[in-house]
């Protein structure tokens, strides 16, 4: 029941919101929105992927494909946005940094003109470590999928 009523409580995160969150900005912010977000569980994000991306210039001339590599850190970015909403670390300056990425599949190209759906759950949540399991997705089939690490820690110094 209260699963329940935490979930009708969620309010969808717009681009700003998401921006609070994360410290990517284009052309690197590869989040537009959070439909869904449990914290210490599981959050869905979407990207809007547009004719317009940077990287579709050379990704390939006459048949644009999303890079693998941004799917999983849009996957990564997702995850994100749900450990520091889940560690309430919205205003704490920490940043998220990669620590390694394992079992990472690409099932079908990931066009122009698609919402990929970003599902991310935690598997394993520490003050510092944090271990998730990623699927991208495009109306309900599998794109990527990738399991990755990620570390909790301040921004280095200047």
């Amino acid at each position: 029941m209260a699963d329940q009523e935490a979930a009708a409580a969620f309010t969808p995160l717009d681009v700003r919101r998401v921006m609070a969150a994360l410290p990517h900005r284009y052309p690197m912010l590869l989040v537009d929105r959070v439909e869904a977000l449990e914290p210490d569980r599981a959050i869905r994000a979407i990207k809007a992927v547009t004719i317009n991306e940077p990287f579709f210039q050379g990704h390939f001339p006459g048949r644009p494909i999303m890079p693998g590599v941004l799917i999983v850190e849009a996957l990564a970015q997702a995850a994100g946005v749900l450990a520091v909403e889940s560690l309430g670390l919205a205003s704490s300056g920490k940043l998220v940094y990669f620590m390694a990425i394992e079992g990472a599949k690409f099932r079908q190209p990931v066009e122009p003109g698609v919402l990929l759906q970003l599902d991310v759950e935690f598997v394993q949540k520490r003050t510092s470590i944090c271990k998730f399991a990623g699927r991208a997705s495009i109306a309900g089939k599998l794109a990527a999928e990738a399991n990755f690490t990620a570390m909790i820690a301040d921004p280095p110094s200047d």
